[in-house]
């Protein structure tokens, strides 16, 4: 990776009212959501933001597109590792450059709570007797592993916002302010723009990672493939985040699988989709399909390496958020060695053509509607609103 330029002093002095980090496109696309509803409330606020093209598009000032150089995975993180520190020191001599009235990080753990301790080591945060507050939006998954980073949060943040409502008794522990925001899948204004429809297309979703993406990618077009020889006459749609994504996306279909050319097409993230199942990687748009009801499965493959070491410290049962928070496999995950084409081509088909195993993804659908629409505290642009007066 190429060490990122960043202009210090991109407002020519102007007051900064808040500071957005988003590293992941999920996150950008959360953080986004709420920006577009604290513009609405307050017009005039400035907002500059470490993340992707979706803040941009809903008014911040986009300082450096973060989501450029996300990855996931231990080996992945210790191979970047210099690349992530230089990144991380830059962000931060910015922060403190412009000096904003409130930095809000969005997801990303690993880099945003270094960062927290960074504005709190130099006193810069409010915690630390400086004047900045700090807020985070979309707690880091410690139910999942880490559960002791709650006490960082605690004494880094100021404030905790979360989209999962079991999330709160995670930090009952804790001094640190907790607000249940509810989850953006699950507000009446959103459209999920994705359907079931049992004769549309498969839908494919390797990622919104390049690193990701180049694993999990040929994995899911030799399912593709597999799942012809019993209908030939199926399409597949795949999803991407963004223009960098998709160049990888059509290099590995054209060099490896290009009898499938005229099988696949390509679809950008945000437009509507009508499919019949999906193979999914675990992430944020997996999401959107189960609360979709789309039938079909969750895969996953990564360096023997990350994979390992997750399985030592990840204290869940599933690896798809869905399955979680129902605390059962409805969508069956395929994980590392278990990611056999013919094994997940024959579960597919399945999903295709039992009407009954249809019903039970849309039950399952309905069943995390209800989980994810409890009522909640307030909302995200609200939570950070009446903090900054």
């Amino acid at each position: 990776m190429k060490k990122p330029k960043i202009d210090l002093d991109p407002h020519s002095g102007k007051q900064v009212d808040l500071v957005i980090v988003a590293g992941e496109h999920s996150g950008d696309q959360h953080a986004a959501a709420m920006l577009k509803e604290i513009k609405k409330i307050r017009p005039g606020i400035t907002v500059a933001a470490f993340g992707g093209r979706a803040l941009e598009r809903a008014g911040a000032s986009l300082i450096l597109d973060m989501t450029k150089f996300s990855i996931i995975g231990v080996y992945e993180a210790l191979v970047n590792l210099f690349f992530f520190l230089r990144l991380l020191r830059q962000v931060f001599l910015w922060i403190k450059a412009v000096h904003p009235r409130a930095v809000c990080f969005v997801d990303f753990p690993g880099f945003n709570l270094r960062l927290a301790k960074m504005l709190f080591g130099h006193k810069l945060s409010q915690k630390a007797g400086g004047d900045i507050k700090v807020f985070y939006y979309i707690s880091p998954q410690i139910w999942a592993w880490k559960p002791k980073r709650r006490h960082q949060i605690a004494k880094f943040v100021d404030s905790m916002a979360i989209i999962l409502p079991f999330e709160k008794k995670c930090f009952e522990d804790t001094s640190l302010d907790v607000n249940f925001v509810g989850h953006p899948f699950a507000s009446e204004s959103y459209d999920l723009n994705i359907s079931h429809n049992s004769r549309g297309p498969i839908l494919l979703l390797p990622g919104s990672r390049k690193s990701a993406v180049i694993r999990i990618f040929p994995a899911l077009l030799k399912v593709f493939r597999e799942v012809l020889k019993q209908d030939g006459e199926r399409m597949a749609v795949v999803v991407y985040p963004d223009e960098t994504v998709l160049a990888t996306l059509r290099k590995i279909l054209n060099k490896k699988f290009s009898k499938l050319l005229d099988r696949v097409t390509f679809i950008a993230d945000g437009e509507s989709i009508e499919a019949a199942a999906a193979i999914m990687s675990s992430g944020t748009m997996s999401l959107k399909c189960c609360l979709a009801g789309i039938p079909g499965a969750i895969v996953y493959k990564t360096h023997p390496l990350t994979y390992t070491i997750g399985k030592i410290l990840v204290k869940v049962k599933f690896l798809g958020i869905a399955n979680i928070l129902l605390n059962r496999c409805i969508w069956h995950e395929f994980l590392q060695s278990r990611l056999r084409p013919k094994s997940v081509a024959k579960h597919i088909l399945q999903c295709l053509q039992n009407e009954r195993l249809q019903h039970s993804f849309q039950n399952a659908a309905a069943e995390l509607r209800e989980i994810l629409s409890v009522g909640s505290d307030t909302s995200a642009a609200q939570w950070i609103l009446s903090a900054i007066k």
